[in-house]
């Protein structure tokens, strides 16, 4: 798995959805100055190798290994998923969690959007559709031009999105929400308030395990790419690190 490594102090993990690798974080780069951003490529991802099958279980012991004893951990979308397996993994060694618009659905199944969405992406994986461009088009369907995920495949993202095509469905996530609401480090949930599907998760997250929420418009679903972003995620780093001393 390939690691990047940017400046000096309390560790921070962030970890990447579907189809674009790590550098989807860019935005939150100048944290660095401050924190030492670690920024793996999840396997399947390049630089790496690509993979037949990802699986979020897997993937979360992967990422946990990062954590050397005490760091901040983030996930974007599919990341996000991840983030919150792994932080269950090594409860003691997370100074604060943040996720934006993870698709852990399970933990929202009967809200009507979260129903109609699963179907929507159950019907892109079971359509026996092949091609990454096609698949990435049917992708950006679900989630509609307030989405802004990327419709089409332009050179150098085709291993992403074969990635993606790779991933275990998120919706077979059991997130253990209850031993999650007992650890004592904050946790920030974030969403773009454009997608019923992912406010519902996005809801219970916040309500479940008793996060801060901020919903930031202007990027779609790749939230930490919008206006604000960056301060609210820099402002649950200071909270961890104050509950970590304290």
């Amino acid at each position: 798995m390939h690691v990047s490594r940017y400046g000096s102090g309390p560790r921070v993990v962030l970890v990447h959805g579907s189809i674009t690798n790590s550098v989807t974080w860019r935005p939150v780069l100048p944290l660095a100055r401050r924190y030492e951003l670690v920024v793996p490529d999840r396997p399947g991802y390049p630089p790496n190798p690509p993979l037949a099958r990802i699986d979020f279980e897997e993937q979360a012991h992967e990422l946990a290994a990062l954590f050397e004893g005490g760091a901040h951990l983030a996930g974007f979308s599919y990341g996000g998923v991840i983030a919150l397996l792994a932080a269950d993994l090594e409860p003691d060694a997370v100074r604060s969690l943040t996720v934006i618009e993870p698709p852990c659905f399970g933990v929202a199944r009967g809200h009507p959007a979260v129903e109609e969405t699963v179907e929507r992406f159950v019907a892109l994986w079971t359509s026996g559709v092949r091609g990454p461009g096609e698949f990435a088009a049917g992708f950006a369907a679900v989630f509609g031009e307030q989405g802004r995920v990327p419709a089409d495949v332009p050179p150098g993202r085709e291993q992403g999105v074969r990635a993606l095509m790779a991933e275990r469905p998120p919706w077979e996530a059991e997130i253990p929400l209850e031993r999650l609401a007992t650890t004592r480090y904050p946790k920030l949930v974030c969403s773009s308030g454009g997608h019923p599907a992912y406010e519902a998760v996005c809801d219970v997250l916040e309500r479940r395990l008793g996060a801060q929420r901020v919903v930031l418009a202007g990027a779609g679903h790749a939230v930490h790419h919008a206006p604000g972003f960056t301060e609210a995620f820099a402002a649950v780093l200071e909270r961890g690190e104050l509950a970590a001393r304290s």
